[in-house]
C-alpha cells in the first residue's frame, strides 16, 4: 500500500525525485497513437565535448548542506512507464489531397508542432479521441481552441476541412496523448519510496521536446533478452510489462522522471548509500548497477572521465564501459540503461544517460545532485 504523504513528506520529495524517448506506433490523424513498449531511446553522435549549461556559483555550496548526510538506495532494476499527456500533443501535420497545403486548416489557425491542445470550445480535452468526437460533431464549424507553447496559453479558431478521402472532417494535424515504454531506476528514497529514473526527461521522438505529462503509473517488467549495440546501431534491452501498478509517476525533467513507488523493490543491489557531490567525482574508475538478462541487479566496471564539473545539464562527463563481461553481453551502453546508478568510492555521484551512435562502449553521465537538484523544483 502506497505511504501517505505529509507537507514535510512532500518538500523531501523534492530532494529525490533507461536511455531515451520512447519509439511509438505509426502516426494517425487526428487520433491517439497507440504506444509501443520501447526502450526510452536517447543517442548522441558524434562528440562528447559540448557546450554545458554552468551552475550558479551558489550551486555547490547549497548541494552540500543540503545532501552531504543523505542516503539512498541505489537502482539499477527496470521500471515500466504508463502515461497520459496533459491535452494533446502536435507531433506533426498531413495534407488533405486535393486541398493546397497553405491551407492546413491547423497551419491557417498558427499551430505548430509541439503546442499542446488543452481545450476545444472550452471544455478541457482529455484525450485524441475527444479532439476526434468534437471536430466530426462540428461539421466544418469553427472551433475555438485553447493550446499551450513553451509554457504560454493562447487562443484561436480552427475550421476543420471535409477530406473526400477519408470520409470525415479533419484538422489536418498528428497528435499523441499517451506512451508507454521501459526504463531504470537510479535510486528510492528509503523512507518514502520516492525514486528518480533515466537521468534525462522523456522526450517526443518527432519533435525532440520534453513530453508534458497528465498523470503517469508505474508498472512491473521483465526483461527477457539483450540486443547488443554496434556502431551505428545502438543495443536494447528487450522486456515486457508483467504486472499491474507499483507505482505512481510525478514528473517528467530534463534531469529524470520521479516517482513514488508502492513498495521497496524485491531485488535491492545494496545496503542505502550516501550522496557523491559533483566535486568528490573523480577521473577513473567506478561502476554501475544494472539488470540485463538477470532477475537480479549486477555490477559492472566502468571509467568517468571529461568532467564538466559545472554543468547542469543530463551530460556531465563521459562513461566508458570497461567490464568484460558486459562488453561481451551488450557491446557497452544499450538502450533500456538509462538511468543506471554510477557508484564510487562507495557513493552514488550518478546516472548513465545517453550512448554515442557510433561508440557504444562510451556515452555520458549525469551528476546525482542535478537529478536531485530537479526533483526540488517539482515540489516548488
Amino acid at each position: 500500500m502506497a505511504k501517505r504523504f505529509t507537507k514535510g513528506t512532500v518538500l523531501f520529495l523534492a530532494l529525490l525525485v533507461t536511455l531515451f524517448s520512447a519509439p511509438f506506433s505509426a502516426l494517425t490523424p487526428d487520433s491517439a497513437l497507440s504506444a509501443s513498449v520501447g526502450q526510452w531511446t536517447d543517442t548522441h553522435d558524434p562528440s562528447l565535448l559540448e557546450e554545458t549549461v554552468s551552475a550558479p556559483p551558489s550551486l555547490q555550496t547549497a548541494a552540500n548542506t543540503r545532501y552531504r548526510e543523505m542516503k539512498l538506495y541505489a537502482g539499477g532494476m527496470p521500471f515500466g512507464i504508463k502515461f497520459l499527456t496533459e491535452g494533446v500533443l502536435i507531433v506533426g501535420f498531413h495534407d488533405l489531397p486535393g486541398i493546397d497545403s497553405s491551407k492546413n486548416p491547423s497551419r491557417a489557425a498558427g499551430l505548430q508542432c509541439n503546442d499542446m491542445i488543452l481545450r476545444i470550445n472550452d471544455i478541457p480535452l482529455s484525450c485524441a479521441n475527444d479532439l476526434n468526437k468534437t471536430v466530426e460533431k462540428s461539421q466544418g464549424a469553427p472551433l475555438r481552441l485553447l493550446y499551450s507553447r513553451n509554457g504560454t496559453k493562447q487562443t484561436t479558431t480552427l475550421t476543420p476541412v471535409y477530406s473526400q478521402e477519408e470520409g470525415r472532417y479533419t484538422t489536418g494535424i498528428y497528435v499523441r496523448d499517451s506512451g508507454a515504454g521501459i526504463g531504470t531506476i537510479t535510486f528510492i528514497l528509503p523512507d518514502t519510496y520516492a525514486f528518480a529514473g533515466l537521468g534525462h526527461g522523456i522526450c517526443d521522438s518527432g519533435t525532440g521536446k520534453l513530453i508534458p505529462m497528465q498523470r503517469g503509473s508505474v508498472v512491473g517488467v521483465t526483461i527477457n533478452g539483450v540486443v547488443r549495440g554496434l556502431s551505428g546501431s545502438p543495443g536494447e534491452v528487450k522486456g515486457y510489462f508483467s504486472s499491474g501498478k507499483t507505482g505512481t509517476l510525478i514528473g517528467n525533467t530534463d534531469c529524470g522522471v520521479y516517482g513514488v513507488l508502492a513498495k521497496l523493490p524485491e531485488k535491492i543491489p545494496c545496503d542505502p548509500l550516501p550522496v557523491g557531490l559533483r566535486e568528490e567525482v573523480k577521473e577513473g574508475k567506478a561502476y554501475i548497477y544494472c539488470a540485463l538478462d538477470s532477475p537480479t541487479n549486477q555490477r559492472y566496471e566502468i571509467e568517468i572521465s571529461h568532467i564538466q564539473r559545472d554543468s547542469t545539464s543530463n551530460k556531465c562527463f563521459t562513461v566508458k564501459v570497461t567490464d568484460p563481461a558486459l562488453l561481451e553481453k551488450t557491446g557497452g551502453i544499450i538502450q533500456g540503461m538509462s538511468g543506471s546508478p554510477i557508484i564510487q568510492n562507495g557513493k552514488i555521484v550518478g546516472a548513465v544517460t545517453h550512448v554515442l551512435i557510433n561508440d557504444p562502449t562510451t556515452g555520458y553521465g549525469i551528476f546525482i545532485e542535478n537529478m536531485l537538484n530537479q526533483m526540488g523544483d517539482l515540489a516548488g
